[in-house]
Formats: C-alpha cells, sequence, structure tokens
C-alpha cells in the first residue's frame, strides 16, 4: 500500500513549518514567491491531495453549499445552477448539485446532508405539493435552507421567488392591449403557488381592463412537454376558441408548439402567445415568442446571499420576490 502524503511531508519537504504550509495552501497567508514556488512544488512532486473531510470537521464547516433542483436537463434549473455556482465562486464557496427528479424521498435524503455536515446550507427547489407536510418538517428541523422559485407550505424558512402574480399581470395586459379579448391560460399544478399566482395575475389583468376581455379556458396540469400537447390539443377541440394563450412555462410551450406546429396553426398570425421563464432560447424560433422573463442571475445570486447568512445564524426568515420583465417579440398579433 502506498504511503499517504501529509501535510507534514509537504512542510518538510519545504523546509517550513506545517502551520504556516497549511495557512498558505487555505489562502490564509501570503508568502514571498519563491516560498510559495517550494510550497507548490513540494506539492506536486509529493502528490500531496487535502484531506477535505478531515479539515471541514476541524472547522465545523464544509465551505460548500448544496443546490437541490427537480430536474437537470430543465433550462430553467440548469441556468439557475450556473448562476449559483458564479455567486458563489465569488465567495469561495463549492457548490453541491443535486436532482431529485421531483421525487419527495429523494427530496428528503438531501435535507439530511445538512444533519452530517456534507454542506453548510441548501438551496431547495421543488416543482410538487407537500401533501403530508412532511417535506415542511424535514426542512423547518434542517432550518439552514432557502427556498427558490417555489414554495412549501408551512416551511418556515427563507424564500426566494420571482414575481409571479406581475408576470401574468403583464402578459394578460399586453395581449388584451394588442386587443384580444379570448384568453386562455395552461399552467403547472393548481396546487403550486407559481402556477396559481400566475394565473392571478392574468386575471388582475383581465379585470383592471375595462374591457369585454374574458378567460375561456383555463388548463393547470405539469410544468411538462408532455403536458402542453395535452392541454392545447383539448384546448383546440373544445367550445372555447382562444385568439391567445398565457402559456405558464417553456417547458409546456415546447409541447405547445409541437400540437400547433403538427396542425398548421402558425403563432402569431393564427394564434398569439406568451410565455413565462424565457430560459430558452426563444427568440431564435421562426417566430420568436414574447415571453416574461424571470431574472434568474438576480434570484441565484440573492439566493446565495440568504443561505449564507443562515449559516451565519440568521434567524429571522424573509421572503423575497424578484420583478419580472415582459420580453416582446412576434408571437403576439395585435388586433385592434
Amino acid at each position: 500500500m502506498a504511503k499517504r502524503i501529509t501535510l507534514d511531508h509537504v512542510a518538510k519537504s519545504a523546509g517550513l513549518s506545517p502551520a504556516a504550509v497549511s495557512r498558505y495552501l487555505n489562502g490564509q497567508l501570503v508568502l514571498p514567491s519563491e516560498t510559495g514556488r517550494r510550497i507548490d512544488r513540494a506539492v506536486k512532486e509529493l502528490g500531496y491531495r487535502p484531506d477535505h473531510r478531515a479539515r471541514s470537521l476541524s472547522r465545523g464547516r464544509s465551505d460548500a453549499i448544496g443546490l437541490v433542483i427537480p430536474e437537470i436537463d430543465n433550462p430553467f434549473f440548469s441556468r439557475l445552477a450556473a448562476s449559483v455556482e458564479r455567486a458563489a465562486d465569488a465567495r469561495g464557496l463549492g457548490v453541491m448539485l443535486c436532482s431529485t427528479f421531483n421525487k419527495l424521498g429523494r427530496e428528503l435524503r438531501y435535507v439530511e446532508m445538512l444533519g452530517i455536515g456534507v454542506v453548510d446550507g441548501l438551496l431547495f427547489a421543488t416543482n410538487h405539493h407537500d401533501a403530508d407536510g412532511s417535506l415542511a418538517r424535514a426542512i423547518n428541523d434542517a432550518a439552514r435552507i432557502v427556498l427558490v422559485d417555489e414554495d412549501v407550505s408551512g416551511a418556515n424558512v427563507s424564500k426566494i421567488f420571482s414575481d409571479n402574480r406581475q408576470g401574468g399581470y403583464l402578459a394578460g395586459r399586453h395581449l388584451i392591449e394588442a386587443g384580444h379579448r379570448r384568453l386562455a391560460y395552461i399552467g403547472g399544478p393548481p396546487d403550486l403557488m407559481s402556477a396559481r399566482e400566475r394565473a392571478a395575475g392574468l386575471h388582475q389583468a383581465v379585470l383592471e381592463s375595462g374591457s369585454d376581455a374574458f378567460i375561456g379556458a383555463e388548463h393547470f396540469g405539469e410544468y411538462a412537454a408532455d403536458y402542453g400537447v395535452e392541454a392545447v390539443t383539448a384546448l383546440l377541440s373544445g367550445p372555447a376558441q382562444p385568439t391567445a394563450i398565457f402559456v405558464g412555462s417553456d417547458q409546456i410551450l415546447i409541447g405547445i408548439l409541437r400540437v400547433l406546429a403538427a396542425r398548421g396553426v402558425v403563432v402569431g398570425r393564427d394564434l398569439s402567445i406568451v410565455t413565462f421563464d424565457d430560459a430558452n432560447t426563444l427568440e431564435l424560433l421562426a417566430v420568436p415568442v414574447t415571453a416574461v422573463r424571470q431574472s434568474i442571475d438576480v434570484i441565484g445570486a440573492r439566493a446565495l446571499d440568504l443561505v449564507v447568512a443562515a449559516v451565519g445564524g440568521a434567524n429571522e426568515p424573509r421572503v423575497e420576490r424578484v420583478p419580472v420583465d415582459l420580453i416582446v417579440r412576434e408571437s403576439v398579433r395585435r388586433l385592434a
């Protein structure tokens, strides 16, 4: 068995004390260039690898944050992960990315990481209803968690969301100002905060318009392309034939566009659409789609601020909502 190379070996080779070498490698000590090169050379020649777990135990923290998301291949969550990584790197923190496939069991296991010290805190996103309250209880017990993007009812921790209601309102007002009166909404699960709030914003825009605009159909389901296929198929087969649809997410939009293309329905001519997210490259579509854009970089950076504060002992939970923007492209036909 090969002999394990320790910090003492590096210190002896470099002609320095183990304490000085440790502080240099941890970025806590600035040494003359030649001294630093001696340490670096010793590390390379000896093949020294720090024992990060032992270091974490001795310091009482890991200097790493967990990011728990439902799925990696969803563009919104992949961009969120990138924004958290950038913010963490600026603070000298590591990020452990965990995908749950939106399954409760996996979510609970990742929350347990806090208890065994794998990470110092968690940024946590879910896309399902906490039916029996077990997720909220686990989150409250762990404490050093910040909810991102979606709420978990009963969880008493800091939370950061996009202003979903503002997004629904901006979409509805844009469609009504373009002359549309027969609107429809296709969104996420009805028991999720985001889906309800986006629909509520649309209703608010209709109510405040003072026009004869109305929402002829609402479909709530999954934030998934397959659901977009199902919902728009039902919508186009039903009695309420809208001139415009507000779509609750880019993932749903993908399914809707598949159906419309197969039926020869041209977006922006035969049917107008506004979507929520703008995480995909919607401007590159044949008809660039107007979208409510979430400020993903702001959400990621601010979420990291909140979890670092929680790790540092901040006990007062806070809820923050990040404003959204309407990005106007070519998918809304002006009728008036």
